[in-house]
């Protein structure tokens, strides 16, 4: 297959389970960039919570964050495209939610997360393979109260996330918005959280911009996902690619699925099934 930009999504497909970023994965990126293939990261981490050793590999010169909210070169953090979520998006999500307990949440502002200090201290979500405490407790700014915070800040959010337990009050809280606003879009890439941005936002929206940026052809372009939040992306993409451990409506939109992100998934799709190595 030609391709000239690969999307690469991060946590649970390019990283493995340790988050890290393997050797194999690394050299095969540089041969299919030295190839005259880009590849840009397309990721719901904000900008400063991805991870370095990514960000250093020669070649990688954009990163699509937030889940499209907000797209940087590389070099430098230069934004060169953003949206911010509406003030009144921001009011009716902490007004809504006032009535769930056991819920705390995340908000990214210029490409910064900040989150409840006692939530850093003491994570929910332990042992999640994706949102680790020691992810969280490196990327997250600690923030007494965090609801008064993200009010204060309401006119400058890159995005806000809900982290909470309970699958059934997800799901409420995102038919409870869905009724009231048109303007937030809303995607997860954890079970245990909820993702909310501008309503033009999108990992498959940051991969529209950054290919007409660039001059590339969609059906030139090769997704990589595992989640939710993938899903428009893989859909956007000329070959959409599921790692094996992805969730299966993602699998589902998939044009191909490769091996786990233990398994260096990435690679094998590199080699094996879009041939560009």
């Amino acid at each position: 297959m030609d391709v000239k930009l690969i999307a690469l999504d991060l946590d649970g497909t390019t990283l493995n389970n340790n988050g890290k970023l393997s050797e194999e994965t690394k050299d095969a990126l540089m041969t299919a960039m030295d190839n005259g293939v880009n590849v840009c990261i397309a990721s719901g981490r904000a900008f400063d919570a991805l991870p370095e050793e990514v960000l250093k590999v020669p070649g990688i010169e954009y990163a699509i964050t937030s889940n499209g909210a907000a797209i940087y070169k590389v070099k430098n953090k230069e934004l060169i495209k953003a949206y911010k979520l509406l003030a009144s998006s921001v009011d009716l999500i902490l007004s809504m939610s006032k009535k769930y307990k056991e819920i705390t949440f995340e908000c990214f502002i210029n490409g910064t997360a900040y989150a409840q200090k006692d939530y850093i201290e003491n994570p929910l979500i332990v042992g999640d393979k994706v949102r680790s405490v020691e992810y969280i407790r490196k990327t997250r700014h600690p923030i007494d109260n965090i609801v008064e915070f993200i009010s204060d800040n309401k006119d400058n959010l890159d995005c806000m996330n809900i982290i909470l337990g309970d699958f059934d009050v997800r799901e409420k809280i995102i038919d409870e918005i869905k009724s009231l606003t048109s303007d937030v879009y809303i995607t997860s890439a954890s079970p245990v959280m909820l993702e909310f941005s501008y309503k033009d936002c999108g990992k498959a929206s940051g991969l529209k911009f950054l290919s007409e940026y660039l001059g590339i052809d969609r059906d030139l372009i090769a997704a990589f996902g595992d989640a939710d939040n993938d899903i428009d992306m893989i859909k956007f993409a000329g070959a959409g690619v599921a790692v094996a451990n992805a969730n299966d409506a993602l699998k589902k939109e998939a044009d191909y699925i490769t091996l786990s992100n233990d398994e260096d998934g990435v690679v094998y799709a590199l080699k094996n099934i879009l041939e560009i190595i």
